[in-house]
């Protein structure tokens, strides 16, 4: 029998291994952190579960570059609608595509979602983050409990599923990525906010030739009007398939999940073909909630991902929403890990990721009270907007009533927009794709004195990468995009973005002061 290692320490224990925990653990690696990721399953998950992956997940995993690979595991772009009728057969169906902006205005991301079902999407993660570091990555393993050390750290006892072999890990900070029912949560006194039981759902996972019944109308969801009930997910709209049945919300006795044969029966019904030939996998039941952490942080314990905020699925944001979480983390404790910054930088991880999950909640819960007519947008996340001491505001900027700033621009706080570029490397086809992976100052030209502060801050510990959108051979694709972007004709601002792609600062030239502004950013004195 192989006998499996585990390190005395780390710096960051990740605790579950969805897509939420294998991003962050990946996003850590890139970072050049030390770090252990344990999820108690053996294997990825084997039910779809989670199946939208938004623009602005498909933008972090473009910086990772995994894009491709998630894009070639997910449903082809023309199956990308939503179905409405009574049942799969009937003739009076409506068919819509993904919410068009509202502005009509020009592309936002060169990076659109895709539907890629969690057992699909996990296996592309795993392979990414153990191929960065296998060791780093342990399946098969629990949390059995944590508590701080009283030296800075946390002593965890972790178990072998298989073999109930048990080992003891000095983190200094440890992240519950382990979903609903956390363990991390729990031991760390956090508890959840808002109501539970919006509804119950029955998912039968089964294998029938539906791509046939469906082939004028494929679409990736299929929601059954009345007299239906329910919904079908596409797994790969031909054979396989997911079929969500509603349960009685006040608990009676579940159905037998056993009897396939009545299984079969709920699904023959509800797609309109009582001959259907039907193979029953597997089957889970759920419960739609909608609730948020008190805290993302207690000390050295953090949230991320549904352990942080259960968002009902109806627009598709839950899953996405913990991304953005493992996406906002990962470079803040690369820096204070690295020793960059004190671990107050940590604290502006649930001033910015947890107003961002509450507005999703509150757009998710009123989807899922009008279940025939809400629209499904992609780019919801791309409008994420932070407030805290790691955004240095702009000089007689209006503080946002919400979140989510659906009007767009360019201002602190908010995401790099894409502009369009020609003419440069490999691979650079976006203002996003010159983000990365640390600090990034991006000006219009390449400007010297911007350079010399990026020198200093490097000096002081802090690298910062100059970029420009125009050099010898890169340029915009559209003339003017940048000046349009800042709203003026400054020739030496400049946009200092963080590593997640958002902006941290605005300057109009290089007589204001990089390294102090890196400072109250990293370290809040």
């Amino acid at each position: 029998m192989e006998v499996v290692l585990f390190p005395s320490k780390t710096s960051v224990l990740v605790v579950g291994g969805g897509p939420v925990g294998l991003t962050l653990s990946a996003l850590l690696s890139g970072y050049g952190v030390d770090h252990l990721l344990v999820e108690k399953r053996l294997t990825t998950s084997r039910h779809p579960k989670a199946r939208g992956v938004s623009a602005r997940s498909m933008e972090i995993f473009r910086r990772m570059g995994v894009e491709d690979s998630v894009r070639s595991a997910a449903l082809p772009a023309s199956q990308v609608f939503f179905y409405r009728g009574r049942d799969l057969v009937d003739p009076d169906f409506v068919r819509t595509g993904v919410a068009p902006r509202a502005d009509g205005g020009a592309e936002r991301t060169p990076s659109p979602g895709v539907i890629c079902s969690q057992d699909a999407l996990e296996p592309v993660l795993l392979r990414h983050a153990t191929g960065l570091d296998a060791s780093r990555v342990r399946f098969g393993t629990r949390l059995v409990c944590g508590a701080e050390d009283g030296r800075g750290g946390v002593e965890a006892i972790l178990e072998e599923t298989s073999t109930g072999s048990r080992h003891t890990v000095r983190a200094d900070w440890v992240v519950g990525c382990d979903g609903a029912g956390s363990t991390v949560r729990a031991g760390a006194g956090i508890t959840m906010e808002g109501p539970t039981g919006l509804g119950r759902y029955l998912s039968i996972r089964f294998e029938a030739p539906l791509g046939e019944v469906v082939a004028d109308r494929a679409s990736a969801s299929y929601f059954l009007t009345a007299p239906g009930r329910g919904g079908f997910l596409a797994v790969d709209n031909d054979r396989q398939w997911i079929y969500q049945y509603p349960l009685p919300t006040d608990m009676p006795p579940s159905p037998d999940l056993s009897d396939h044969g009545y299984l079969a029966d709920l699904v023959r019904t509800a797609a309109g073909v009582p001959g259907l030939d039907v193979t029953v996998h597997d089957t889970m039941t759920w419960r739609m909630d909608a609730q948020l952490a008190a805290a993302y942080r207690s000390s050295r314990f953090l949230l991320a991902g549904d352990a942080a905020h259960v968002i009902p699925p109806t627009g598709g944001h839950g899953m996405n929403t913990g991304i953005g979480d493992a996406d906002n983390l990962a470079w803040k404790l690369a820096a204070v890990t690295g020793g960059c910054a004190t671990d107050v930088l940590l604290d502006t991880y649930e001033a910015e990721r947890r107003p961002t999950a509450r507005q999703v909640i509150d757009i998710s819960t009123d989807n899922a009270r009008n279940r025939a007519g809400y629209r499904i947008d992609d780019e919801l996340l791309l409008n994420a907007v932070y407030r805290s001491t790691a955004v240095v505001p702009a000089t007689g900027q209006t503080p946002l009533a919400t979140a989510l700033d659906l009007t767009g621009g360019c201002r602190p706080g908010g995401r790099m927009p894409h502009l369009p570029l020609v003419g440069g490397p490999r691979g650079v086809t976006s203002t996003l794709d010159l983000v990365g992976p640390g600090f990034t100052l991006l000006t219009r030209t390449e400007s010297p004195a911007w350079r010399q502060q990026a020198a200093s801050t490097s000096q002081a510990g802090v690298p910062v990468a100059v970029r420009a959108l125009n050099t010898g051979t890169q340029r915009e694709a559209d003339p003017g995009q940048w000046e349009r972007l800042i709203g003026g004709t400054a020739p030496d601002a400049a946009l200092l973005l963080r590593p997640d792609g958002h902006i941290a600062w605005r300057a109009d030239g290089p007589a204001a002061d990089l390294p102090a502004v890196l400072q109250s950013i990293l370290a809040h004195r």
